[in-house]
């Protein structure tokens, strides 16, 4: 991403000067390998990064190299200098963005973070500026392009995983080491960063629950479909009578929501509130071009708030407030279940939910036989009394296998 911004000050410097009034001069890029051959000029290029934020020429700093460090120590240096700051990296925000925040909020510059979410969706600006005012109750994202790639080849191609996340990396959607985004750790820092300003309380990466799709089995995606859901890794955030609640799992959500239907690597945000009603947020969520436009727009903004001379007033404020422990959110369930095929093991099966205060929506059979599946939907229940109910399950003798289990997050009534 940092070579098509760096091609885009260059090739573009005219559309852009015409079109925002504003001059962008490319001063100094800090690489890792100085020999590497790149489509700019060599006498811009230092592997030295502290370079770049302590050169006095450079009057506003770009951070694209991801990480916690040096990326952090970095960002702070750029802000006590007091220049702006344009970063993309979710992972720094989530950990430390209380105090980078507070650092140029006391140093009186920015720090925008536009590109951090969903790529080149405009999404963080609408969140915090557009809807300031606005109570927001919940919000729904596919915020990992990876992860949606791999479950819309599941679920389309009838893939297996392995299968699906070969060709994810065959074609460059997903890293050698793909385990930030199958197994949901790339989404939770985004989802911490959506909630903080949903909320208006900052939440830490580490608060948010967890789980990725490394186990996602291809045939609950085809019972899905049966059932009237898809199954997506979601991040949802949202606000629950225990404070705000957090968290990044695979979920069914129903097939007519508009989240359903976001296929590939594209990413969807979709923002519930009691004044706006329903906001979607789609496009690209990663790439190079993509995510250069969101930089390349704050960059613009960040350099106006420059020439302006004029102390910035920060634009997100976070107060002080808890989050809700997951164990006590109200959550719905879907489950598989292979168990005996026998008189009487429904109504076992329905006794463990009663004694665990789950009551049960609807109840499905497939085959005959030994042994039978069951696929259940359950009502609204505290998450705890669902994994309560869930351990009592795998005890049952007639149960020989709680197969699969996976929420269900259905639209607002």
């Amino acid at each position: 991403m940092g070579g098509s911004l760096a091609r885009r000050l260059l090739s573009d410097h005219r559309v852009i000067a015409e079109k925002s009034g504003i001059e962008l001069e490319l001063v100094k890029v800090a690489v890792r390998d100085l020999s590497k051959p790149r489509p700019f000029p060599s006498e811009l290029l230092t592997d030295r990064p502290e370079d770049v934020v302590r050169d006095p020429d450079v009057a506003l700093v770009v951070e694209v190299m991801g990480g916690l460090e040096p990326a952090g120590e970095l960002v702070l240096t750029a802000l006590n200098e007091r220049k702006p700051v344009v970063t993309a990296n979710k992972e720094l925000l989530a950990a430390r963005g209380p105090e980078l925040f507070t650092r140029a909020a006391e140093k009186g510059v920015s720090l925008l973070f536009e590109a951090a979410v969903g790529g080149g969706i405009p999404l963080i600006r609408p969140l915090s500026e557009s809807l300031a005012g606005e109570p927001i109750t919940r919000v729904l994202g596919i915020v990992n392009g990876t992860t949606n790639f791999i479950l819309t080849a599941m679920a389309e191609e009838g893939r297996p995983y392995r299968e699906a996340l070969a060709e994810a990396q065959r074609l460059g959607y997903a890293e050698a080491d793909p385990s930030a985004d199958v197994g949901g750790g790339d989404a939770a820092a985004k989802a911490a960063i959506l909630a903080g300003l949903a909320f208006g309380v900052w939440v830490g990466g580490d608060r948010v629950y967890r789980e990725g799709i490394e186990s996602v089995d291809v045939a609950d995606l085809a019972f899905a479909r049966r059932l009237g859901y898809a199954l997506k890794l979601l991040a949802v955030a949202e606000r629950t009578p225990h404070g705000p609640a957090v968290r990044v799992h695979p979920a069914m959500i129903p097939i007519e929501h508009p989240l359903a239907g976001v296929r590939g690597a594209n990413n969807a945000v979709f923002v519930e509130g009691p004044g706006v009603g329903e906001l979607l947020f789609m496009g690209p969520g990663a790439g190079g071009e993509p995510t250069a436009t969101a930089v390349l727009g704050d960059l613009i903004d960040a350099a106006r708030e420059y020439l302006a001379g004029a102390q910035v007033a920060p634009r997100i404020r976070f107060g002080d407030g808890g989050v809700a422990d997951f164990a006590r959110v109200e959550t719905k369930w879907y489950l598989r279940l292979e168990v005996v095929d026998a008189p009487g093991v429904l109504a076992q099966i329905a006794a463990v939910f009663g004694e665990h205060r789950v009551s049960l929506m609807s109840v499905w059979q497939e085959g005959r036989g030994e042994t039978a599946t069951l696929l259940l939907v359950t009502h609204d229940a505290p998450e705890e009394h669902h994994r309560r109910a869930v351990e009592a399950l795998r005890s049952l003798e007639v149960v020989k296998q709680v197969a699969a289990t996976y929420r269900v997050v259905a639209p607002e009534p």
